[in-house]
């Protein structure tokens, strides 16, 4: 059923939380695995030179981190392929997902606060503009209080 997943990856730990889960559907669909990093910067006011730069060495971080999350599906038997482009998030994983006929996007998703609720996040433009389906992995860090220190015996 699903033999293209496309899998958004941000850097951040939280994102990387649904690789456990691709890997086992990708081994149960005999599935193909791209990971998509969207290099999304604001230069705001910089000179053309330093703009360039920057792009450059995002590029290179891109590439560093997806590599080394390849490494791992690999490792497991999954079939890999990393892109990295630029542009905004939501659109970039969209139209990725639509041009190369992609069957599922696999992704993670994880609140950013109030700033969430009036921007909408990107995981809620990618599921309400998707034209394939979307397998989204709630990830909720709960930290737990610590009752020692908290809640101290008198």
């Amino acid at each position: 059923m699903f033999k293209k997943i496309v899998v958004p990856l941000d850097g951040s730990e939280m994102a990387a939380k649904i690789i456990p889960q691709v890997i086992e559907l990708a081994k149960a669909h005999q599935a193909e695995v791209t990971l998509l990093h969207v290099c999304y910067t604001e230069y705001g006011e910089a000179s053309p030179g330093t703009m360039a730069q920057a792009a450059v060495q995002e590029a290179k971080r891109c590439e560093a981190f997806l590599g080394q999350v390849a490494k791992e599906l690999e490792a497991q038997g999954v079939t890999v392929t990393v892109v990295c482009v630029e542009g905004s998030p939501a659109r970039e994983i969209i139209g990725y997902a639509a041009a190369n006929h992609m069957d599922l996007i696999a992704m993670a998703t994880h609140g950013k606060g109030e700033v969430a609720w009036v921007l909408g996040s990107v995981a809620e433009k990618v599921v309400t503009h998707a034209t394939v389906p979307v397998l989204l992995f709630r990830v909720i860090e709960v930290k737990l209080p610590d009752l020692k220190t908290e809640y101290p015996i008198p």
